[in-house]
């Protein structure tokens, strides 16, 4: 199992110990499931068939982060053709937001896709949430907005470098 550990000094003098794995069984996989059900299914009322689509299955890569065993973020990203994967369901738990752990579980996932072959990263964003993506490389097709259920979203595309 791959795995990639740092250390953050965050507000406050408060240390917390980060490992980010890629989540390859299905003990590693319900830490995934774990933080999407616990930060956006309770927080925006989504049911567990809205959350859990086609795209949770075998084919389908997560990267999970633990703070000591305990997963606090995660994302997910799988195959759309063409070279590209397209990256999503990235979540961090509330109380462990803006300590950088989107950045690098997006980050981290970019890197698998690069090793894996891939040379594009696809993603659908919030819209308030583009900023983010942006300071990442990503780039908004303010024309191309998907109306979803739950949230209003924008294309964003990235070419990942060659991790082979």
């Amino acid at each position: 199992m791959f795995t990639f550990q740092a250390r953050y000094v965050i507000m406050f003098a408060e240390v917390i110990s980060v490992q980010v794995i890629r989540a390859e069984n299905t003990a590693t996989r319900a830490g995934a499931y774990y933080v999407r059900i616990q930060a956006m299914a309770k927080k925006y009322h989504i049911t567990l068939e809205e959350e859990f689509d086609e795209h949770d299955n075998n084919e389908t890569k997560y990267i999970v982060i633990l703070d000591d065993d305990f997963p606090v973020a995660t994302c997910r990203f799988y195959d759309i053709g063409d070279g590209a994967v397209m990256i999503g369901r990235v979540v961090v738990l509330p109380e462990y937001r803006g300590r950088g752990l989107g950045s690098r579980a997006v980050l981290s996932a970019e890197e698998w896709a690069g090793e894996l072959g891939y040379t594009y990263a696809v993603l659908e964003s919030r819209v308030e949430k583009t900023g983010f993506y942006e300071k990442l490389g990503y780039i908004a097709d303010q024309e191309n907005i998907i109306e979803g259920g739950t949230f209003r979203c924008v294309h964003m595309e990235k070419r990942l470098s060659s991790q082979k």
